[in-house]
């Protein structure tokens, strides 16, 4: 995940030339309003108010300023400066090799000159910008006293050099401990003997939507901003893996990446993120990695600088309602295996392309972001039962968890080629669907059953099937032929299913589609 581009805020002159008088008596009648309310809440308790400065509200106290939060935080709150790619050799004297050499009194003297002169400031700048490394920068806060630091995995990432800003102004470096793609979280050392830096705890009390919280960080590499905002959400699905997220809007910028975000006890209940904007800038939309999740992450790498997460190796989908109606499942619920990843645990077990998994022990699995949760929190080489629905029947199977394979070792493992099918032509109109073999039509490979045609006003198309498309498997029978698309039509129709699911390869994507039928 990255950082939105920098916008340039647009110049709008003095904001108060823009107050009408209107907004000045709005403003003036608020405040004698809440002078009256406040003198009520001083008859009520003097001294309370005056310590923690705040005002009584119908549902609690509400703070009158932030100032003395921010003192007690601020201190911890660091900028991140980090470079990535290390400097060049300038590589000597610049010389230019192939002019001319002419007399003083040569009439085309002064031309190879400034052409020589021309030649050598480009090459002197493109020198110069070859010598510049790229220059990074976010957000990052320190949890003990001897220097550890949280900030984001992006900020950091592949990093040559960090140097981090304290709040007094003084700069120190920092290495890198561990780091976490998944979550995006880092954790940093700075390069100290001190025992003294300030610091923030995590908090434990789970927020609620509508607390106030307060973002402190290095947006547009300003240093040290605070902004104030509330909990607008949990549970926020950011794309970014199987973890959820708080919103928050408090106002997040480019810069703010690995941040803190506090409650009004000074602990820290999220690291800001990523933030939702069309233009780049804040629009009151940010995400922040809860405190929780948070708190486990950094303890793995503090100790070992890397997650060890558990690995199923399948790919799945969620199961929609005309999928549950195809498999006869009584809800639509639980994670629908559409891969098995080569070399992958669930490979070596008895799971199958099609199985339905709706349990992992004890725990009921509601989907395939629950599926992927629940897998991370086991630890590699971990024995669990995998409970599936096949066929419209439940059985538990044994699997050997592995260990998350990094990035790009995950990629080779899911490009690898699916199992050999046997290669074997004739329209499907009750599913809008002209059918060949997948054989016969370049570039559709060697297996299953390619779409050639699709009626617009027909059930596939009303699922998204469209030309090219590859049908792999229906109803749990692998197809060869169209005919072996009817027979799988049949079948389902015999089990009194009103659906029928299929497996569908669509470029590199592999996924189940459920297709209603006709009731008989």
């Amino acid at each position: 995940m990255t950082d939105p581009a920098r916008t340039t805020p647009r110049e709008t002159g003095s904001p108060w030339s823009r107050l009408s008088w209107k907004s000045t008596a709005f403003a003036a009648a608020a405040v004698a309003g809440a002078t009256l309310f406040g003198s009520y809440a001083i008859q009520e308790s003097n001294v309370a108010v005056a310590q923690t400065a705040t005002i009584q509200t119908p549902y609690g106290r509400a703070p009158l300023t932030f100032a003395d939060l921010v003192e007690k935080v601020k201190p911890a709150v660091v900028s991140v400066q980090v470079r990535n790619g290390k400097k060049q050799k300038s590589g000597g004297k610049f010389e230019f090799k192939g002019l001319p050499e002419l007399p003083d009194d040569h009439p085309l003297n002064d031309f190879f000159k400034r052409f020589n002169k021309r030649d050598q400031d480009k090459e002197q700048g493109e020198r110069e910008q070859r010598q510049q490394p790229s220059v990074a920068q976010g957000s990052g806060f320190i949890i003990s006293k001897d220097g550890f630091v949280v900030t984001n995995h992006h900020v950091i990432d592949k990093a040559s050099e960090i140097v981090l800003t304290l709040d007094n102004g003084d700069e120190v470096k920092a290495k890198v401990v561990g780091s976490d793609e998944r979550t995006d979280l880092a954790v940093l050392k700075i390069i100290s003997d001190r025992t003294d830096f300030p610091a923030v705890e995590f908090a434990t009390k789970k927020a609620r939507v509508g607390d106030w919280v307060l973002a402190v960080g290095n947006p547009f590499g300003l240093g040290g901003t605070v902004t104030a905002g509330i909990i607008s959400a949990h549970n926020r699905d950011i794309g970014s893996g199987p973890y959820d997220y708080l919103q928050i809007d408090a106002a997040v910028n480019r810069g703010n990446s690995g941040g803190p975000a506090f409650n009004l006890e000074g602990k820290v209940i999220g690291v800001n993120t990523a933030i939702f904007s069309p233009s780049g800038g804040n629009v009151g939309i940010a995400f922040a990695v809860p405190a929780a999740l948070a708190q486990k992450v950094i303890a793995q790498l503090k100790d070992g600088g890397a997650v060890a997460r558990g690995w199923l190796g399948v790919t799945i989908q969620n199961v929609s309602d005309d999928m549950a109606l195809s498999l006869g499942l009584k809800e639509p619920k639980g994670a629908i295996v559409t891969k098995l990843s080569r070399k992958g645990p669930a490979s070596k077990s008895d799971l199958e392309v099609g199985d339905v998994i709706v349990g992992i022990d004890s725990d009921e699995i509601k989907d395939s972001r629950d599926l992927a949760r629940t897998i991370a929190n086991f630890t590699p080489n971990t024995k669990i039962s995998v409970k599936v629905v096949r066929d419209g029947k439940e059985q538990t199977l044994p699997v050997t968890l592995g260990q998350f394979p990094s990035g790009a070792e995950l990629a080779a493992l899911q490009s690898g080629e699916a199992p050999e099918q046997k290669p074997t032509t004739e329209d499907m109109n009750d599913l809008g669907l002209s059918l060949a073999p997948a054989s016969e039509r370049r570039g559709s490979g060697e297996e299953g059953v390619v779409i050639v045609d699709v009626d617009p006003g027909g059930k596939a198309a009303a699922k998204g099937l469209k030309a090219g498309d590859v049908i792999l498997e229906v109803a749990g029978i692998t197809v060869t032929a169209p005919r072996d698309v009817a027979e799988g039509v049949r079948q389902a129709k015999k089990r009194g299913r009103g659906a029928v699911h299929m497996l569908v390869r669509s470029g590199g994507r592999q996924r189940f589609i459920a297709i209603p039928l006709k009731k008989t």
